[in-house]
């Protein structure tokens, strides 16, 4: 997923740069995770999709790919947007669904760490959700 991430900012960055301007044309945001359509179990061997719904503040923002964090059996989850600066943003505040396939090959359960923003005092909050895996 990394390889697919830094083509296309590659390929993103050859067709946007233009002769004379250093100044990038947009920067990414991570959005909090509204919610979450995960099987109950995962099978062994087996490849399962996963939705996530966030909040698309602005016709600005678009879905860039997933931050993806991997520790032993945790996954940590949240959506990257890219905001384009270089256009008139209108405030939209849509609900949008993406998803990711996830290959199991471990026998032991999956804790899935979704992100959905900052409490009060500015620490991450996360959605947990524990799935265990059936042969």
């Amino acid at each position: 997923m990394k390889k697919i991430f830094i083509i296309s900012f590659l390929l993103f960055s050859l067709f946007s740069c233009s002769v004379g301007d250093d100044t990038p044309n947009f920067y990414y945001e991570i959005l909090p995770v509204e919610s979450v359509d995960i099987p109950d179990e995962f099978q062994f061997g087996s490849v399962h999709e996963i939705s996530l719904t966030y909040y698309k503040p602005t016709d600005c923002h678009v879905f860039n790919n997933f931050f993806y964090e991997t520790d032993l059996n945790q996954r940590t989850v949240a959506v990257v947007t890219s905001v384009y600066t270089n256009q008139n943003c209108n405030d939209v505040n849509n609900l949008e669904e993406v998803s990711f396939n996830f290959e199991v090959n471990s026998f032991e359960p999956y804790t899935f760490r979704f992100w959905q923003g900052t409490d009060e005092n500015g620490n991450d909050t996360y959605y947990i959700v524990e799935v265990p895996v059936v042969e």
